[in-house]
């Protein structure tokens, strides 16, 4: 069997990627998106509560000018707190 010696590999021009800056660098870049999606996510939620809100309130409106034509308004603002929100 032959003697083997391990060689140890020089670098090329002596520039070396610091593992740990780039894990710095990974980790912020995985807070900037996690901030990022939070936001986004939140945002999406509000905007999906205020037009299920909108739409609601749209039937509601539409359902009191057919019964009541003269009181939308009242018959409106009734039907909300009935249902158990608050209308402003």
């Amino acid at each position: 069997m032959a003697n083997l010696q391990s060689v140890p590999i020089e670098p090329e021009s002596g520039a070396t990627l610091d593992t740990a800056a780039t894990g710095t660098f990974s980790l912020w870049q995985w807070f900037v998106g996690a901030v990022l999606v939070l936001a986004l996510g939140s945002w999406l939620v509000w905007l999906s509560a205020y037009l299920q809100r909108m739409f609601i309130e749209e039937d509601i409106r539409a359902a009191c000018e057919r019964v009541m034509p003269d009181t939308v308004q009242r018959c409106v603002d009734t039907v909300i707190i009935q249902r158990g929100g608050a209308r402003r």
